[in-house]
């Protein structure tokens, strides 16, 4: 059974689940009968946020499950609940400390999430009844976050360049899209010469894959993501620990098919472009070597510093080439800097954008569904630390300071004045389990900019 399901369909028999908090506690005492106070009492139970208890009726049976809630935070408040529940189908009561019903329903739902292509679940989630209009709001943003989640678990062998241009291939042929690639050599002819010199180490073929949808008198909408399907560091090794979790940095490609299918799901009123290069980062004889110049698609030389900076140079030509295309909005999602992690922290991932107007609605945007961002500054100073004396620019630089902002920066270079950019830094990744957020991949900032795309796409 799924983790949500419509009321309407629902068994007779629901559980309710009353959320509490210290300011209710003493109102939903006296909704219990003298052996449940008891209960409460020998448990110690006082509402602290993240707290649940059980109560049963006069004949054993459950009759009612108490969770201790921060109001403030809607989307944490049932997250716990559908793996440590008894099996069954329970409902939101009416009772206690209010709750926004579809942020406690996507929190739910996102908790039942388990990624189970390699083992079995390790049990059946409990199941959360809805109304229909909660259950449409909020099942395709738990089946985008749950994409987001899958492909960035996926071990590398079983996600390599390949199949991550099948995911977007399924993707295209749900949504009647037009999807093509361009893949090895075929990126030289093509003028896309940074993802070719990436990737071409990997016994692997880079590709650059495209997704067109949507009318041709819309508004342009580009969407690029980066899709670095394993990253060693290239000739830069990284060091064991580094690179063993490196299987995630493909993550911003992740975001981006997710939020492609967002929008086509919900048939905005935009013409979308999803371009995701695609490549592996690997050590042979032809690798990429530092020192190097490459001429990217939009006619700027750059010395490669370092070859671990690899992530931006697969974009730029991507977004060279989206920017052709004249839209009126470009977004790129990157697993690309830790930089932007230690700034930030693991769990907000870091904006740029330039325009104030819509970085500041991106910003709104993320507050209003619980998804936050947290914007950093093109501070085009520091373009100076990617000089090269050889070539136009380089990818990076020997100073450690403001990573995240020069690879940003380095990324601005190709995006032509005047076009509205913004720039997701994420972290695709829980480091450890947190209520509604399982260990592994993650979807942060996915949920933010599609309701970004909602406000600025509002069907007539």
């Amino acid at each position: 059974m799924s983790a949500l399901i419509d009321r309407s369909s629902a068994p007779r028999h629901l559980v309710p689940i009353e959320a509490t908090d210290a300011r209710h506690l003493s109102a939903t005492r006296r909704r219990l009968d003298a052996a449940q106070r008891r209960w409460l009492d020998t448990n110690g139970f006082d509402a602290r946020p993240g707290s649940a208890i059980l109560l049963a009726d006069a004949h054993g049976k459950l009759a009612r499950v108490l969770v201790g809630v921060d109001a403030a935070d809607p989307l944490a408040a049932l997250a716990a609940l559908p793996m440590s529940l008894p099996e069954g189908v329970y409902q939101l009561a009416a009772d206690g400390a209010a709750l926004d019903p579809a942020q406690a329903a996507l929190g739910w739902a996102l908790g039942a999430y388990q990624f189970t292509r390699y083992r079995k679940a390790k049990r059946a989630a409990a199941t959360l009844a809805v109304d229909a209009t909660t259950l449409a709001t909020v099942q395709p943003l738990v089946e985008a976050t749950a994409l987001v989640r899958d492909l960035v678990n996926t071990p590398t062998e079983d996600m390599g360049p390949e199949q991550l241009g099948k995911a977007i291939k399924h993707l295209g042929k749900t949504h009647k899209a037009k999807v093509r690639d361009w893949v090895g050599d075929e990126l030289l002819k093509a003028n896309f010469p940074t993802i070719h010199a990436v990737g071409r180490a990997s016994h692997r073929e880079p590709r650059l894959v495209e997704l067109s949808w949507g009318k041709a008198g819309h508004p342009k909408l580009v969407i690029v993501g980066k899709g670095v399907c394993f990253d060693t560091g290239g000739l830069d090794l990284k060091a064991s620990d580094g690179m063993r979790w490196m299987k995630k940095d493909m993550g911003g490609a992740a975001h981006a098919i997710a939020l492609a299918g967002l929008v086509m799901q919900a048939k905005l009123p935009v013409h979308l472009t999803l371009l995701v290069p695609a490549v592996e980062n690997a050590v042979s004889g032809n690798a990429l070597r530092p020192g190097e110049i490459v001429v990217t698609r939009a006619g700027h030389s750059v010395e490669i510093d370092n070859t671990d900076a690899e992530g931006r140079l697969v974009l730029c030509d991507a977004l060279a080439y989206g920017a052709e295309q004249q839209p009126e909005l470009i977004i790129d999602f990157a697993t690309l800097t830790g930089a932007a992690r230690v700034a930030l922290g693991p769990y907000l991932p870091a904006l740029f954008g330039n325009d104030d107007t819509l970085a500041e609605a991106a910003l709104a945007a993320g507050k209003t569904v619980a998804d936050p961002l947290w914007r950093l500054p093109l501070w085009r100073p520091y373009r100076k630390m990617l000089d090269s004396y050889l070539a136009d620019f380089a990818n990076a630089g020997p100073s450690r300071h403001a990573g995240a902002i020069t690879a940003a920066l380095y990324l601005e270079r190709f995006v032509p004045d005047g076009l509205p950019w913004l720039h997701l830094d994420t972290y695709a990744w829980n480091d450890a389990d947190r209520p509604g957020r399982p260990r592994g991949g993650e979807a942060m900032g996915l949920r933010a900019l599609f309701a970004l795309l909602q406000q600025r796409y509002r069907k007539a």
